[in-house]
């Protein structure tokens, strides 16, 4: 029993000199933190006039100036994380003054060094000042680091410096084609990833649409949202016939919104499409670019099997002015249960939205438009009609609005 109890006695000095082990380091930890945020503002004060010189010698045609006397590791870094915010923020011959002032105080010579060091920690630092200082010799070196991430965050920050300090399209490519295995998800990240990059976009863009790999077509399609290149044009226009359910439908989305006007058997070859997203997108289009002429489409439309499609087509006529409204009053009548049920939702909202700005009056003329032909086909619209919205579709002919 007693050496039990001797036993037990040694294990809870055990514990609990590991606790107080663990709060001194803790706390230990929590000091130097401190320390360390004291002398940063310290060191940020310190060189509030040398901030300040810089930012009136951009504007200079002298190069800049190193800090001056004699610096402190920590001084150093404070100094090179506010040029790489410069950096960021800046574009043309700023930011190239900027980036010869790191190599000339020795950051860049410095963070290459510490990529290679065994140190992960270290490694991941120097890879972020790196890409931040845009230094095309830490491609190769980045390179290996990306290879061997595990996907997560450091993986995409890894990515995003390799594409901002890399000079050569080729280089470019490689790291997408790394990027990608990291994340079955990641296309909308590696596009933003891309466009960080000073290379010719539109360059880079046909490749990507013209390149076999599907991965590599998604990432150039995404990329192309908000980007005004009309080389790449005829590569979208082949691709909205790709075999790839996946990229066919992305590449019609940027299809109708990018093409000012739709080509009929366009229309007709991407409103059969087997895929229930590109017809939902092609219906919606239709209404966004008022073409009166699909009204026929559209009321068809109405009768697909996926609710998508149903919906967006019924949005669609309600944009099209009188003859949409009418033919969808036309669906909530003679239509069959599925196209009932969402020309008529689709129609009170409309009867039920109202707004006021500088064309009010003719939006009331044609509200009172509309009024008239849902009297025709539903009768009289009751004046005290409530915003709540029905969960059924009323018999035909009888007061939609109860």
């Amino acid at each position: 029993m007693f050496p039990s109890l001797a036993l037990a006695y040694l294990f809870l000095y055990i514990c609990i000199a590991l606790v107080v082990v663990g709060v001194i380091v803790l706390f230990a930890m929590k000091m130097s933190h401190n320390g360390k945020r004291r002398k940063t503002a310290f060191y940020e004060l310190k060189q509030r006039d040398y901030f300040t010189y810089l930012q009136t010698a951009l504007t200079e045609n002298s190069p800049l100036k190193l800090p001056p006397g004699k610096l402190a590791p920590l001084e150093r870094r404070v100094i090179q994380d506010r040029l790489i915010e410069w950096i960021d923020q800046f574009k043309g011959e700023y930011r190239d003054k900027l980036i010869a002032l790191c190599r000339e105080a020795g950051f860049v010579e410095h963070d290459l060094k510490e990529l290679g060091r065994l140190r992960y920690g270290r490694q991941i630092d120097a890879a972020y000042r790196l890409g931040g200082m845009r230094c095309p010799e830490a491609v190769p070196g980045l390179m290996e680091l990306l290879k061997d991430e595990k996907p997560g965050p450091m993986a995409i920050m890894i990515g995003r410096s390799i594409s901002r300090c890399t000079t050569r399209q080729g280089e470019l490519k490689d790291m997408l084609a790394l990027l990608l295995t990291k994340g079955k998800s990641i296309h909308h990240l590696a596009a933003d990833i891309l466009l960080e990059t000073s290379l010719d976009t539109s360059r880079i863009l046909i490749e990507l649409l013209e390149d076999r790999n599907p991965d590599f077509v998604k990432v150039g399609l995404v990329a192309m949202w908000g980007q005004a290149v009309p080389e790449v044009m005829p590569a979208l226009d082949r691709l909205v016939g790709a075999e790839h359910q996946d990229v066919r439908a992305e590449a019609v989305k940027l299809y109708l919104s990018a093409s000012p006007a739709l080509r009929d058997e366009t229309i007709l070859k991407l409103i059969q499409d087997p895929d229930p997203e590109v017809r939902a997108e092609v219906v919606q289009a239709l209404g966004s670019k008022h073409a009166s002429g699909s009204i026929p489409l559209l009321r068809k439309a109405l009768r697909d099997e996926d609710w998508r499609v149903r919906y967006n087509s019924a949005e669609s006529l309600s944009k099209l002015g009188e003859p949409g409204f009418e033919a969808l009053c036309q669906a909530a009548v003679q239509g069959t249960v599925a196209e009932r049920e969402i020309a008529m939702q689709q129609i009170e909202s409309t009867m039920l939205h109202t707004r006021t700005d500088d064309r009010a009056v003719e939006q009331m003329i044609a509200h009172n438009k509309k009024r008239l032909l849902y009297d025709r086909y539903f009768g009289p619209v009751r004046e005290n009609r409530t915003s709540k919205k029905r969960t059924g579709v009323a018999t035909v002919g009888g007061d939609y609005t109860a």
